[in-house]
């Protein structure tokens, strides 16, 4: 693994989780010799600092038949260019970068060397992961199916289209900042009523981690949930008509647009 940030970081503790059967120690490198430390007495990590060692990234890929590149976008092409004649032939490299095509990074890599996309969600980190894969022009099925299996140990896979996961960055990859967000303000909202903190934040994340559950669990469309919990002419009936007055059908629309804007100029640089 090429860089273990929030999102990388996330994916190798799902790895590293007891009983997942893959081939350890997992190299990866980071960028300060600090950040490597984390690792120095783990049996299961491999950790390479490029402030100490400049072709770490080289070393760590040396031999390894799948490769996951976790750095920011913008570092991507360059990261691959770097590390191109230390891959093994046939490698998979996994690009978890939002708006970065496979054909940019396929372009730097040698003949035979296969590019995979993937966009997971931080949830992955307690294994409970949605992660959208899409093979690039270069991927087989079997590369494919192989980076989905990888990904299977840290949640849920969607296979998709590569020009789908952009929409997958916005609805599920940038999902859970959506759900903190509500949390953070139902949290603040319920302060202003006189709750102390610890009592909010015991209302709030009680609040939604039953109500997730009970979505999972139950089988019901959330709006059969909503239904469920709205009496007619109820107290939450009042609440759940202001909210929807606010127009969250269209607000969703704007935010998922601007996401995946986001994601087309990345593209673009």
């Amino acid at each position: 693994m090429i860089g273990v940030g929030s999102m990388g970081g996330a994916i190798l503790e799902g790895l590293r989780a007891p009983g997942l059967s893959i081939p350890k120690p997992i190299a990866v490198t980071t960028r300060s010799a600090e950040s490597a430390r984390q690792y120095a007495d783990a049996d299961d990590v491999a950790a390479y600092a490029g402030e100490t060692e400049p072709d770490a990234n080289r070393i760590a890929v040396r031999g390894a038949g799948l490769v996951v590149l976790g750095v920011k976008p913008w570092m991507i092409v360059d990261v691959a260019r770097g590390i191109a004649d230390a891959l093994e032939p046939g490698a998979i490299v996994v690009s978890v970068a939002a708006g970065v095509p496979s054909a940019a990074i396929e372009a730097v890599l040698p003949a035979g060397v296969q590019v995979v996309r993937a966009m997971p969600n931080t949830p992955s980190h307690i294994g409970r992961g949605v992660t959208g894969v899409a093979g690039g022009a270069s991927a087989t099925a079997a590369a494919v199916e192989t980076v989905r299996a990888l990904f299977e140990t840290v949640g849920s896979v969607l296979v998709v289209r590569e020009e789908q996961i952009n929409d997958i960055a916005a609805v599920s990859g940038s999902g859970p900042a959506y759900l903190f967000l509500y949390a953070e303000e139902m949290m603040a909202a319920a302060e202003r009523l006189g709750f102390d903190p610890a009592q909010a934040r015991t209302l709030v994340e009680g609040t939604i981690a039953g109500a997730a559950e009970l979505l999972v669990r139950s089988g019901e469309e959330p709006a059969q949930l909503r239904r469920n919990v709205t009496s007619p002419k109820g107290t939450t009936e009042q609440a759940i008509k202001v909210l929807q007055a606010a127009g969250w059908g269209e607000l969703f629309d704007r935010a998922l647009a601007a996401n995946i804007r986001r994601s087309e100029e990345l593209a673009a640089q």
